[in-house]
């Protein structure tokens, strides 16, 4: 029998680090929440080779007190609670009190901090858990946090990291996603010596979104702000409207209470009010926010906190997917031919480095206190290793490669970039005069009024028409429109209760089924019936198909069922029957005029008039649009008659 022994604390800190340290990213996210859990305005990231040989965070928050710093890196020491009632009124990000202690385990950690009230900070270093330097120095107030040689001591660990250029871009996207969740912080952040983005704290979470993605993104969004006061519950943040539709969840990007979180729950929810809106595969930019009283959150549930459960979730996923619905179908939303800006992602990058406040304002010797008004340009090399710690010893050879125009205090990373204006001004361009959110603020494109003086003329590749309407040209998509009017059709029967009419099929169409296909089949039986569907079942593995409903008639009957299970098997045991019933309804478009089909000026007419009726006649089922316009502005311009 193997003898049990008591490992001694530094194989324990390591251990303990494979939980929180799992990549470069995971020491980012950890010392990025403990500069905004200090109360910080302004961090600066800054990473080398993907953060593996070197990462950098530096704010301007409240600092460590010099007698505490040690206790700063011992394992579960923690300023954010006391016991373990905290756990259920959680208002900070990190509370866990293992990060710095892990960080230090596997990596060398510098850390140089002072507190407003101290006259001196502290330059600390420890490498593997062990105590290397522990001096004063002069820094301003807030700490910078110098993280080098990952998992120097633990090379299996080291091993398994993925490339410099995926760990990066891993650290990117977290500090985006940290970025848009507190617009009221000024984020930096560089990569190899290249600013990548940075924002400028002025609470504006449009122009963080700019800044990120670029212009188009923020020509297209709709403000959502919701406020449940049952569910205790504010939602708000900005939903992308269908031009933005990505072919993953990438975009889609939530915080709970501030906190970046991955929720199938949420996403599911928001997919579930996008529904008129999204094609096949297709999936929303959305930037959410969801404010909750923390005692009805728990975030203790992983270690990277980016798991967080949600009291009563049935509820919450319901008013998500009404809020959304409505936000979207509140405005209406047709697609602008001539909407093409493609913003290149790197107009929106700075490209002037800063040094760090802690290096800034001692190199200049001014007084925190000071207004930070003044010009400042700055030419730094960060691509010494040696001067990645700046301590007293170092100033006067860091100083030959600064130039200083003015002493300043410091200030926002947007403050000396000489971009900062113009990007200012294009923003406020965005804000003001182009925000394609609607046709029009006052009115509908289809309604009574506007529907006669619609002028038809004439169809193109036998699927489009084109129809003016005073100063815009329409086009619709027949297939399209024909569908949406079919699927609204059938869903207004349903809601009445009417019954679906049916055609009777002779002989029956006799379909197998494998064991999961039939389960489904059964468990749905009675929704699938109330659309107009007779089957039964027609042996152990077998159904019988006796009728269809009239509108698919057309269609042949064993693949409509097939699509339709298939359809099922997909859907989320959490979906509703009105969900089932959206689903099966699609199965509207089989029945719908097709493209290369021609279509006669009174059909159109019967057609536009039929979607007056709807609530939404700008989207099919499958999210695709069912018009889209041009303007004669757009029209001059192409042809030079105007400049």
């Amino acid at each position: 029998m193997n003898e049990i022994r008591v490992l001694d604390n530094s194989t324990i800190d390591k251990i303990a680090a494979g939980e929180v340290v799992e990549r470069p990213v995971s020491i980012v996210k950890e010392l990025v929440e403990n500069s905004i859990d200090a109360g910080s305005t302004i961090i600066t990231v800054e990473i080398k080779d993907g953060g593996i040989k070197m990462i950098r965070v530096t704010d301007n928050g409240s600092g460590i007190d010099r007698y505490q710093v040690r206790n700063a890196f011992l394992s579960h020491a923690t300023s954010k609670i006391h016991d373990a009632g905290d756990l259920n009124r959680l208002s900070t990000l990190g509370f866990r009190g293992e990060a710095l202690s892990s960080i230090a385990a596997v990596s060398r950690v510098e850390v140089t901090t002072r507190t407003e009230t101290d006259l001196e900070g502290v330059h600390y270093v420890i490498e593997g858990g062990k105590e290397e330097t522990c001096e004063s120095v002069g820094a301003p107030a807030g700490t910078t946090f110098i993280v080098r040689d990952i998992f120097y001591n633990t090379l299996p660990r080291l091993k398994f990291l993925k490339s410099a250029s995926t760990e990066g871009n891993l650290i990117a996207d977290m500090c985006e996603h940290i970025a848009l969740s507190m617009p009221h912080i000024s984020f930096q952040f560089i990569r190899d010596g290249v600013t990548r983005f940075s924002t400028s704290g002025h609470d504006d979470l449009k122009e963080v979104i700019y800044r990120i993605y670029g212009k188009e993104t923020a020509s297209n969004l709709r403000a959502i702000d919701v406020i449940d006061d049952e569910l205790s519950m504010r939602l708000h943040g900005y939903l992308g409207l269908p031009v933005l539709n990505r072919a993953n969840r990438a975009s889609e990007v939530f915080f709970i209470n501030h906190r970046f979180v991955r929720s199938p729950l949420i996403s599911h929810a928001v997919e579930e009010g996008y529904v008129e809106y999204l094609m096949q595969h297709k999936f929303p930019f959305c930037i959410l926010n969801l404010e909750f009283d923390p005692e009805v959150v728990d975030v203790n549930v992983h270690p990277t906190k980016q798991e967080v459960r949600i009291s009563n979730e049935k509820a919450v996923s319901d008013r998500i997917v009404k809020a959304v619905a409505e936000c979207l179908a509140s405005r209406e939303m047709i697609d602008d031919v001539t909407h093409t800006l493609k913003a290149d992602a790197a107009d929106a990058t700075v490209k002037y480095k800063l040094p760090e406040i802690f290096e800034q304002n001692r190199i200049t010797g001014t007084d925190t206190t000071e207004p930070a008004d003044r010009e400042i340009s700055f030419t730094v090399d960060f691509d010494s290793d040696s001067e990645d710690a700046v301590t007293e010893k170092d100033d006067r050879a860091l100083t030959d490669q600064i130039s200083v125009a003015h002493p300043v205090a410091m200030i926002s990373p947007d403050a000396a970039s000489p971009k900062a204006e113009e990007q200012a001004q294009e923003f406020e361009d965005i804000v003001r005069g182009y925000e394609q959110q609607s046709f029009a603020d006052d009115e509908r494109i289809l309604s009574a009024d506007t529907r006669r003086k619609f002028r038809i003329i004439g169809q193109v590749f036998k699927t489009y028409w084109l129809i003016e309407y005073e100063d815009n040209l329409m086009l619709m998509d027949q297939h399209a429109a024909h569908e949406k009017v079919n699927f609204e059709r059938f869903m207004a029967r349903m809601a009445c209760k009417k019954e679906i009419p049916s055609q009777m099929i002779a002989p029956p169409v006799i379909m197998s089924l494998n064991n999961s296909e039939m389960n489904t089949l059964t468990e749905n039986m009675d929704h699938i019936n109330e659309m107009g569907f007779t089957v039964d079942v027609f042996g152990d593995h077998e159904i019988a198909i006796r009728a269809v409903p009239m509108d698919l008639f057309d269609n042949k009957p064993a693949e409509l069922v097939s699509e339709i299970i298939s359809d099922l098997m997909d859907m989320k045991k959490s979906e509703t029957p009105d969900s089932i019933r959206t689903r099966i309804a699609t199965m509207a478009c089989k029945a719908s005029v097709k493209g290369n089909n021609t279509m006669s000026v009174e059909e159109v007419e019967k057609l536009l008039d039929e979607m007056l009726t709807l609530n939404n006649p700008y989207n099919c089922p499958h999210g695709r649009p069912t018009l889209i316009t041009m303007s004669k502005t757009e029209l001059d311009k192409r042809f030079h008659r105007i400049v």
